[in-house]
């Protein structure tokens, strides 16, 4: 019997993804240091005011879900994740990710722009995605997601991750139809993702 390849995979892949993860902070943070621009860091951080336990909600996400099977997922099972997007979110994705792009945070810059004003980073909305996935059963591992960046969200929209099972892979692979939408139901963000779940 053959062991699985995925243990020694996962074990460089999540090697491999931390040294990326810090060597792009760390180039961000230079460049936001040579435009003067003021990052945090871990020793003068703001105090999280307050801390979210695992497999629970705030009062204000809304959780939707279908799963035919509690504690598998069949195809057609959906998940829906909703929640706004707030002040507070941009500004701490920003200062978490680096991404201090002004068009997220300076309303003059942001006027003169295509969008008229400011706009949430992508990466920021796109993650509702994952913020469904934390609510599938199992351990959910993402694998691989495609995004496409169709309409832009403004701080305070109420905007919800839509996620459908669109294919079982048989080996605790599946394939996900992954989209955001914004309060009228619209497409603001389409795509595919790949996940697996022990």
């Amino acid at each position: 019997m053959s062991s699985s390849p995925y243990p020694s995979f996962f074990n460089a892949w999540t090697r491999t993804s931390g040294y990326f993860l810090d060597s792009m902070l760390a180039a961000n943070r230079a460049a936001a240091a040579a435009f003067g621009v003021p990052m945090s860091s871990e020793t003068d951080a703001e105090p999280v005011e307050r801390r979210i336990e695992p497999d629970s909600d705030l009062e204000e996400w809304d959780v939707e879900h279908d799963v035919r099977t509690p504690g598998e997922l069949t195809v057609g099972d959906t998940l829906r994740f909703t929640k706004t997007i707030s002040e507070d979110d941009v500004q701490r994705f920003a200062s978490a990710s680096g991404d201090t792009n002004p068009i997220h945070l300076d309303d003059e810059y942001a006027a003169e722009t295509r969008f008229g004003g400011r706009i949430a980073h992508g990466i920021l909305v796109s993650g509702l995605i994952s913020a469904a996935l934390a609510r599938l059963p199992g351990n959910v591992i993402y694998l691989a997601q495609d995004v496409e960046f169709l309409k832009p969200v403004r701080i305070g929209d109420r905007i919800t991750a839509d996620v459908q099972v669109a294919e079982d892979f048989d080996d605790g692979r599946y394939r996900l139809v992954t989209r955001i939408l914004d309060a009228d139901e619209e497409v603001v963000i389409d795509g595919e993702a790949v996940v697996l779940i022990d």
